[in-house]
């Protein structure tokens, strides 16, 4: 069984600036069963999201319009929500204190986010 059919049922926050891969990372979510939270592309917004819905996993984008997005992965950390990365930059864009966190590139590969979200080693972080 493919990893990303672990996105069945789950509520995902999608947090990414470009339009277009948000709305086909969206599209794709909902495929495979999962129900989206947002996307968004703003650091704020995502905050908000985390405070007034209810999450299971996310997908954070690591610069949202010249902005870092390690506030929203701080606060995800803190209530034990999964997360990754996806970015175009290496992992070198990762402070130290997210090293343990997976880091998928992009374009965003869904069976690889899923297996970074789900599998059961990532879970400890």
């Amino acid at each position: 069984m493919p990893w990303s059919s672990s996105f069945a049922g789950k509520r995902v926050l999608v947090v990414e600036d470009e339009f277009l891969l948000a709305d086909e990372t969206r599209r794709q979510l909902e495929q495979l069963g999962a129900i989206v939270v947002g996307p968004t592309p703003q650091v704020t917004a995502a905050l908000v999201l985390i405070d007034r819905q209810m999450i299971d996993v996310a997908i954070l984008d690591i610069l949202l319009d010249g902005v870092e997005v390690f506030p929203v992965a701080e606060r995800l950390r803190e209530r034990g929500i999964p997360f990754v990365f996806a970015s175009a930059f290496g992992s070198s864009a990762i402070p130290e204190r997210f090293k343990g966190y997976v880091l998928c590139d992009k374009p965003i590969e869904l069976e690889n986010i899923a297996r970074g979200l789900f599998e059961t080693t990532n879970r400890d972080h």
